[in-house]
């Protein structure tokens, strides 16, 4: 009986110290549930830090003249006027920089492209060739190295090819980097006046198909590293003062594809993946 009697003293006292946990867990879970809330993972109840700004480029919501009413009449005008307003295609922008060039020259026309960037540029021009895509335009920097390698690019391409020459795609200083680098610091007016001009350049070419394009479109901008950095960020919605964290190597292919309900896709970015090693550079 005397060890019956502790067996229950026992069982008492477990019983009651399992009673108290499940209390004082009733009465506190609710003021700690977030301070002390544990996930299995962070996709968990993940919330983006940055959404998707989907009216980047005005969708179609934008611009369609709001209904008046919620009468179904009115309800079907401004949903045919919603459709035919869509984008139905997709924008593909091969962004190419130009090859190497005599970094020595005092002017833009003294800053013509190496033999080597020659051979890289017509490497490019090869691949771009090879991809077997029906190319609808080239658009070209009208700094000489980027003039010279569309050029050299074209030779292999469709004669029938539309060329088209755009101030608004020179090389430039688009945003005050962060963080910033010690050997390139330009003036602030240089921002002031390069800033304005890249937006321009990327408002021109970054939208998505109008909605009378049917088919997909593939359009070839040859220009500069700094520029090409700054789209890539801005198209992504990334924060483009980071651009200069990317590196791009000479005549190297970037890709985007701007799809119709306005997403944004980088396919690739500073493929040179078609040339041999000893013909890659990016200073």
């Amino acid at each position: 009986m005397g060890s019956l009697s502790r067996f229950h003293k026992i069982a008492l006292i477990s019983l009651g110290a399992v009673g108290g946990g499940l209390a004082y867990y009733q009465i506190n879970s609710g003021k700690n549930e977030k301070k002390y809330g544990a996930y299995n993972s962070w996709t968990t109840n993940f919330t983006p830090s940055v959404k998707w700004d989907k009216n980047w480029d005005q969708e179609p919501e934008s611009i369609v003249r709001p209904k008046r009413s919620d009468e179904p009449e009115e309800e079907n005008k401004y949903n045919e006027k919603l459709e035919k307003a869509r984008s139905k295609a997709v924008r593909h922008l091969f962004l190419i920089r130009h090859g190497q060039y005599n970094v020595q020259g005092e002017t833009d026309k003294e800053r013509t492209l190496t033999d080597l960037g020659r051979i890289q540029a017509d490497l490019t021009g090869q691949r771009l060739a090879s991809l077997d895509i029906k190319w609808d335009l080239l658009v070209k920097s009208t700094m000489t190295r980027a003039q010279e390698t569309a050029a050299i690019i074209a030779k292999h391409l469709d004669k029938d090819i539309e060329v088209k020459d755009c101030q608004l795609l020179e090389e430039g200083a688009p945003i005050p980097p962060e963080p910033p680098v010690g050997h390139w610091r330009p003036e602030p007016r240089q921002f002031f006046q390069d800033s304005a001009r890249i937006e321009a350049a990327f408002r021109r070419y970054f939208h998505r198909a109008p909605p009378e394009q049917t088919k997909d479109t593939y359009t070839l901008l040859v220009c500069h590293a700094n520029v090409i950095r700054f789209f890539v960020c801005k198209a992504l919605q990334f924060p483009p003062e980071g651009w200069l964290r990317i590196s791009l190597n000479h005549a190297s292919i970037t890709w985007i594809s701007i799809m119709p309900n306005g997403n944004v896709v980088l396919r690739s970015l500073s493929d040179t993946g078609h040339m041999e090693p000893k013909y890659i550079t990016s200073r």
